[in-house]
C-alpha cells in the first residue's frame, strides 16, 4: 500500500529535472528514497501516478482547512511535473496519458477543484491564503493545456465535448472573479496602511495580481477560438445574467493605491488585466452567430450593469485623455507592458455606441472624453491622431506562466515561510508584437464613434434624435463656460475643437478604405462642418479666422485666447441652448435624403437606427438587418471583406480641403489587416467591419419575408417556422441562418 500523502508531500517538490533524473535511475518504475528516519523507501510510481487524480478528488471533498487546500496545490503542482516529463519518459507516457479513464478522472479534478474555489465564500469557507487561492485557479486551468492538448482549438474540442462544459465555464469565470475580489481588497487594505513600494506586501499583491492576469489570459486564449466564443454566448449565467460583465466590472474597479504607484511592475500588471477583460467583452460583442449585447438587454439586472461597465470604460478613457501625456520611459517602460487598455476601449465604446440598448446613454456619456481628445492644441493633436508615427504606441505582453515557481511561492506563503528574497518571483513574459496600424486603429475609433452617434436615418430614427449628439456636444462647450469664466476658456475650446475636427475629417479620408468607409468619412464632416457653423455664430469673426487658420504662425496664436468671449447662457439670452431649434438646423441643413427609402435600414445592434421604428413589419426587418438601397432592384449584400457601416449617403463639403498632406507611403501596407483562426488575438480594428454588415438580403429575400411577417408577426418565437423560413430564404439568395432571423 503506498503512502500517497507523503510521497506527494516528498516528490511535489522536486524539479522536472530532479525527477529525470531519478526516473533514469529507477528499476522497474520503483523510485528510491529515504524515510524520515533515514531508511530506504521504495515508490512505485505507476501505482502513484494513476492513482494521484482519484486521491486528490478525494481530498477535495473533505476541504475545510487551508492546510487541505495547500496539500492539493502540492498535488496539481505534481500533476503539472508529470505532464512536463511525459514527452522524455515512453513509461510515464503510457501510464499518466494514454489511460482513458485516468484523462476523465484529471478533468473531473479540474472542474470540481474550480467549483469549489468558485464558491470559496458561500457554500465550503475554505480558509485558503488569497495566494493559495490564486494560484490554485492558475494551475489548474493550466493543466489543461499540460495534460490534454497545447493546441487551443483541440482543446476547444475538448471541453466543448465534455457533458459538464457549460458548468466548467460558468465556475471558471466565478473561481478568477473570487481571486479579483481578493485582490482589490488586499489593494484597498494596502493603502489604508500606506503600504511602501518594495515591501513584502507590495511583492505578495504582484504575485496575487499575476496569478489572476495568468488565469484570464487563459480565458482570453479560449475565448479566441469561435466554437468556445459561441458556447458562452448561450450560456445563460454567463451572458443572460451578466456573469462576465460583472467580472469585467470588478477589474476596471481595481484602483492602485496612490503609495503604490510607483511600484512599475504592479502597476502594468493591473493595466494588462484591464486589456485582457476588454478584450475578452469584444469577442464577444463581435461574434457573429448571437449578438452579446441583446442577451445581455434581455434581463434588467444585466441590462443595468452593462450601462455601468459602459460608464466605466467611459471613465477610464476620460481619466486616460484627461490628464497630461507623460512621454517617459517610466509611464511606457518596455520591460513592463502596460497592455493594450486604450485601443481596446476605443474600440468597446465604437460597439456600444452602435448598439440600440446603449445608443441613447452613450449620446451624453462620451462628449466629455471626446472633448478632451479634440480640446487639445493642434499641432499636438495632428501628431497625436492625424499620424501614423506616434512617439509611444501601448505594448500588450502575455506571461509565459510557470506553475512550479507560483506554486512554491504560495505554499512558502501559507506555511510562513516566505522571505522577501522568495517573494520576488516574477512570472516571465512575451511582449507582444505591436501593430503597425495601432495609430490608425486608434483615428478610426473616435470617427466611427462620433458617426455612430451623428447618424440620423428617417423612417427608423425618432425625428427628436436628429442632431441631438451634435446639441449635445453644443451643450457640454457651452455649460464649461460659465464655470470656467474666469480663465475664459471656452470660446478658445470651441475653437480648437472645430479646428481639429477639420483635420481629423481631412485625415480619416486617408483611412477609407482599409479601417474607414466613406459614410464614417461623411457623417463625421457632416458633424464638423455644423459644430464649426454653430461656433461661427456664437464666436462671431474671431472664431471664424481661428477655425480657418493653417499657417503654422497662426496655429501659434490658437494658443491664446481669443479677444471676443464666447456668449454665456447668463450674459446673453440668445445664447441660451434652450433657444436653439430643437433640430439645431441653425447650422448647415441635413444634407437631403430621398424620401422613397435611399436612407440604409439598420439592424439594432448597428444602431444607427436609434428610436422606435414607424411600423411592426418595419421593427421586424430593421431587426433582421433587412435593408433596400435607393437604387431599384439593386441590393448590398456585405461580404467577410466589407470594411465598414453603409450609412444613408451624405455629400461631402466640397470646400473641405485636401487630404494629400496626411497621406502616408505606409498606409496601405499597414492598414491591410486579415482575418484568420489565429489573428483573432489582435486587439487592433482587422475583425470590425464584419460587425458593421447591414443589408443580409437581397430584394427577392426581403419581398418573400415582408408578405410573411404580415401573415406571421411573431415568427421569432416559432423555431420550427423560423427553421422552416431560414431554408427558403437561403434558396432565394444569400444563405440566412435561423439565429440570423431570431436574434433581435
Amino acid at each position: 500500500m503506498i503512502d500517497m500523502v507523503s510521497a506527494i508531500e516528498e516528490l511535489s517538490g522536486l524539479t522536472t529535472k530532479e525527477l529525470s533524473e531519478m526516473l533514469k535511475e529507477s528499476d522497474s518504475f520503483v523510485l528510491q528514497s529515504k524515510t524520515e528516519d533515514g531508511g530506504p523507501k521504495q515508490v512505485d510510481m505507476e501505482k502513484l501516478v494513476s492513482s494521484l487524480p482519484l486521491h486528490l478528488l478525494a481530498v477535495c471533498l473533505e476541504l475545510g482547512q487551508g492546510s487541505d487546500v495547500a496539500y492539493v496545490l502540492r498535488g496539481v503542482r505534481f500533476l503539472h511535473s508529470l505532464c512536463e516529463l511525459a514527452s522524455r519518459h515512453t513509461r510515464l507516457e503510457q501510464v499518466l496519458l494514454d489511460d482513458v479513464k485516468l484523462s476523465e478522472q484529471v478533468m473531473d479534478l479540474i472542474f470540481f477543484l474550480l467549483s469549489i474555489l468558485a464558491h470559496r465564500k458561500k457554500e465550503n469557507n475554505v480558509g485558503a491564503s488569497p495566494l493559495v487561492h490564486a494560484s490554485l485557479v492558475a494551475a489548474s486551468l493550466h493543466l489543461l493545456t499540460s495534460y490534454f492538448s497545447s493546441q487551443w482549438h483541440e482543446l476547444v474540442h475538448i471541453l466543448l465535448a465534455h457533458p459538464k462544459a457549460d458548468i466548467f465555464m460558468d465556475v471558471a469565470f466565478d473561481s478568477l472573479h473570487e481571486d479579483v475580489r481578493l485582490l482589490s481588497i488586499r489593494l484597498s487594505a494596502m493603502g489604508l496602511s500606506v503600504t511602501p513600494v518594495g515591501s513584502l506586501e507590495c511583492r505578495l499583491a504582484h504575485f496575487i495580481c499575476q496569478q489572476c492576469e495568468a488565469s484570464l489570459q487563459f480565458l482570453l486564449l479560449l475565448c479566441q477560438q469561435k466554437l468556445f466564443r459561441d458556447r458562452i454566448l448561450k450560456n445563460k449565467e454567463l451572458s443572460r445574467n451578466g456573469g462576465i460583465l460583472s467580472l469585467s466590472h470588478t477589474i476596471l474597479k481595481l484602483v492602485i493605491p496612490e503609495c503604490l504607484k510607483g511600484s512599475t511592475d504592479l502597476v502594468a500588471s493591473v493595466s494588462r488585466l484591464k486589456a485582457k477583460i476588454l478584450s475578452i467583452l469584444l469577442q464577444l460583442c463581435e461574434a457573429e452567430s448571437v449578438s452579446y449585447l441583446d442577451e445581455v438587454a434581455t434581463s434588467p439586472n444585466s441590462m443595468q450593469l452593462g450601462q455601468t461597465l459602459a460608464l466605466e470604460v467611459l471613465n477610464l478613457l476620460k481619466t486616460a485623455f484627461g490628464r497630461k501625456q507623460k512621454i517617459t520611459t517610466d509611464s511606457h517602460n518596455k520591460s513592463y507592458p502596460m497592455g493594450s487598455v486604450l485601443i481596446s476601449a476605443l474600440r468597446l465604446v465604437d460597439v456600444f455606441s452602435d448598439d440600440s440598448n446603449f445608443r441613447s446613454s452613450f449620446m451624453i456619456n462620451t462628449v466629455p472624453f471626446l472633448t478632451q481628445i479634440l480640446a487639445i492644441p493642434h499641432d499636438e493633436f495632428v501628431l497625436s491622431w492625424c499620424s501614423v508615427n506616434l512617439p509611444v504606441i501601448e505594448e500588450d505582453a502575455n506571461l509565459d506562466y510557470d506553475p512550479f515557481g507560483a506554486a512554491e511561492v504560495a505554499l512558502l506563503a501559507s506555511d510562513n515561510a516566505l522571505t522577501e528574497a522568495k517573494a520576488n518571483y516574477s512570472c516571465p513574459f512575451r511582449p507582444s508584437l505591436s501593430s503597425m496600424a495601432y495609430a490608425q486603429t486608434r483615428t478610426s475609433c473616435v470617427v466611427k464613434i462620433i458617426a455612430n452617434l451623428h447618424v440620423f436615418v428617417p423612417n427608423i430614427c425618432a425625428e427628436q434624435e436628429r442632431d441631438l449628439f451634435l446639441q449635445n456636444f453644443q451643450k457640454y462647450l457651452v455649460s464649461g463656460s460659465s464655470k470656467q469664466s474666469a480663465d475664459r476658456p471656452n470660446d478658445f475650446k470651441a475653437s480648437k475643437v472645430c479646428t481639429n475636427l477639420g483635420s481629423l475629417s481631412d485625415y480619416a479620408k486617408t483611412l477609407i478604405p482599409n479601417l474607414l468607409n466613406e459614410e464614417d468619412v461623411q457623417l463625421l464632416s457632416d458633424f464638423s462642418d455644423k459644430l464649426q457653423s454653430w461656433c461661427k455664430s456664437q464666436v462671431g469673426q474671431v472664431a471664424q479666422q481661428v477655425v480657418h487658420t493653417d499657417t503654422p504662425s497662426e496655429r501659434k496664436e490658437d494658443l491664446h485666447p481669443v479677444q471676443q468671449p464666447l456668449p454665456t447662457q447668463a450674459s446673453t439670452p440668445d445664447s441660451n441652448m434652450n433657444n436653439l431649434p430643437k433640430n439645431m438646423e441653425v447650422s448647415t441643413p441635413v444634407p437631403s435624403i430621398n424620401p422613397e427609402g435611399s436612407a440604409t435600414d439598420e439592424t439594432p445592434k448597428n444602431t444607427r437606427n436609434g428610436g422606435s421604428l414607424q411600423n411592426a413589419v418595419g421593427q421586424d426587418l430593421v431587426h433582421l438587418g433587412v435593408a433596400r438601397t435607393a437604387s431599384a432592384g439593386f441590393s448590398t449584400v456585405s461580404s467577410g471583406v466589407n470594411t465598414g457601416h453603409q450609412r444613408t449617403k451624405m455629400d461631402l463639403d466640397p470646400a473641405s480641403g485636401t487630404v494629400d498632406h496626411f497621406k502616408t507611403p505606409e498606409l496601405s501596407k499597414e492598414s491591410g489587416l486579415q482575418e484568420d483562426e489565429k489573428g483573432e488575438s489582435s486587439i487592433y480594428d482587422d475583425r470590425q467591419p464584419k460587425r458593421r454588415k447591414r443589408t443580409i438580403m437581397n430584394d427577392e429575400q426581403i419581398d418573400e419575408l415582408e408578405k410573411a411577417l404580415i401573415d406571421e408577426p411573431d415568427m421569432h418565437k416559432n423555431a420550427i417556422l423560423l427553421q422552416s423560413w431560414s431554408e427558403k430564404l437561403s434558396m432565394q439568395g444569400p444563405e440566412i441562418t435561423a439565429s440570423q432571423l431570431k436574434n433581435w
